[in-house]
């Protein structure tokens, strides 16, 4: 299974993702044309700040399976693509922006904006598609080729998982490496408190021998 897999630790909050996704959606394809278009095209990746300067959280569909929204749409706009049946798509025509795939999607990624894939319609249900038509021209997701950091990456998840846990593996042990002496030692007044401690003790054992 190819997934999009997040590195929140490297993400800045940049927003280049929400970018290059909403171009690659557009009509125009291009970054300067595409912000003339009506409807405006929309991002389907969130890049949300976190806490911290500099640190946020790309959030994009996960293509659940099973998937909540497919499950719950009452008019079976959401589907699985044919050729790629681990992508979950919205067919807009279909949609009637009830929003009960909104309120079962356990991360919250998807939104409601016109589209010109229904223009007829005030408004339809958007989310990530995994850049289908990139991929099947051979191509990665938009999102992932725009993150300078690094924070996205594209391809099996088993393998991306298994390289994830080895960085952290090893970013372990080389910080188990750098501990000083120092700081395995005790606190010195934790050590002082203990040395009182077993000087009372070895006081009170000689009272009760001499009694």
């Amino acid at each position: 299974m190819k997934t999009v897999f997040v590195h929140p630790e490297r993400c800045i909050g940049c927003k280049q993702c929400e970018a290059a996704c909403a171009v690659a959606h557009s009509q125009t394809k291009n970054l300067f044309l595409s912000v003339f278009e009506s409807p405006g095209p929309k991002p389907r990746i969130h890049a949300e700040p976190s806490l911290t300067m500099n640190t946020a959280f790309p959030n994009k569909c996960r293509h659940c399976n099973p998937a909540p929204c497919l499950s719950v749409c009452p008019t079976a706009a959401i589907q699985r693509a044919p050729d790629y049946p681990d992508i979950v798509l919205i067919e807009a025509r279909k949609c009637i922006a009830c929003g009960m795939c909104a309120m079962v999607c356990p991360f919250d990624v998807i939104t409601y904006f016109p589209s010109m894939a229904a223009p007829e319609k005030a408004s339809v249900a958007l989310k990530c598609d995994h850049c289908i038509e990139r991929q099947r021209m051979g191509s990665i997701p938009a999102c992932v080729e725009a993150c300078k950091v690094y924070a996205l990456e594209f391809g099996e998840i088993n393998e991306l998982a298994k390289a994830a846990r080895t960085r952290y593996s090893q970013a372990v042990s080389v910080a188990t490496g750098e501990i000083s002496s120092e700081m395995l030692a005790l606190p010195a007044n934790v050590d002082a408190w203990r040395s009182y401690g077993a000087a009372v003790t070895h006081l009170n054992t000689d009272g009760k021998k001499g009694e």
